[in-house]
């Protein structure tokens, strides 16, 4: 169950289209299981949808084929969206004999499959990418953003080397609600984005550049030294964090 079919349940009650006594057992039989499942490797948390609005994401890395599939059909048996980010082929092969239905992204490596109505986030999030070597990270944020229930647009190979193909763009930066904004090298697109719209600019430094850019430790520095305000970072090649940090804000009152 989530926040979606909670105030559903408690809106068909105000209604009388259920009677008290009904929603009451739903929501006794819900409460009565574990708020996790115990598969021995993992321990898949159920009530996160209602703790956060959101379910357990699975972070693929490290995790065996077997295990991401075990722990995917669980997510799903329990009704929630699946979402598994950094994750392959392979995983996404075990994950479709147990989880039929499932798709894979492969250029976001993530695996997703929607079974549940979310909430609609209030406006558009913006992935914002510098250069076609940030697609993995950017379109991590897409997919993310979008089984989280948000409407999001993708505006990619605009960095400051050549600045007006951002500037031209314009209308689309005024348009959305929350801006993402992918970067590696010298990480300067996060400012510039920052300076020309009024709303949440979240950078995302990525490993991508010569040796000085030190596997995105350039591009972290330079967003965290940011002279935009607005603008907050999240970790290197991070795109699940800032589209979870983005739907957050998305979908505030």
């Amino acid at each position: 169950m989530n926040r979606l079919q909670l105030r559903s349940l408690l809106d068909q009650v105000q209604s009388g289209a259920l009677a008290p006594e009904s929603a009451h057992d739903q929501l006794l039989q819900y409460l009565r299981h574990s708020p996790y499942e115990n598969l021995e490797f993992a321990r898949v948390d159920h009530h996160r949808s209602v703790r956060q609005g959101f379910p357990e994401v699975v972070y693929g890395a490290g995790k065996t084929p077997e295990q991401i599939a075990a722990i995917s059909e669980r997510i799903v048996a329990a009704g929630h969206n699946l979402l598994v980010t950094r994750t392959t082929r392979e995983a996404f092969d075990a994950v479709q004999r147990r989880v039929p239905g499932a798709s894979f992204h492969e250029l976001a490596r993530t695996i997703t499959l929607r079974t549940a109505a979310l909430p609609a986030g209030r406006g558009t999030i913006l992935v914002i990418a510098a250069g076609t070597a940030d697609l993995p990270v950017a379109e991590e944020a897409v997919i993310s953003a979008e089984i989280m229930g948000n409407q999001v647009e993708r505006l990619y190979d605009v960095g400051v080397a050549g600045l007006h193909r951002l500037l031209s763009e314009q209308s689309r930066l005024n348009a959305a609600h929350v801006v993402i904004v992918v970067a590696g090298m010298e990480g300067a697109l996060p400012s510039v984005v920052g300076g020309l719209v009024d709303v949440p600019v979240i950078a995302v430094p990525t490993s991508v550049g010569y040796g000085a850019s030190f596997g995105g430790i350039t591009a972290l520095l330079g967003m965290l030294n940011s002279c935009a305000s607005g603008v907050s970072v999240v970790n290197i090649d991070n795109g699940f964090g800032a589209a979870a940090v983005a739907s957050s804000i998305n979908h505030l009152p």
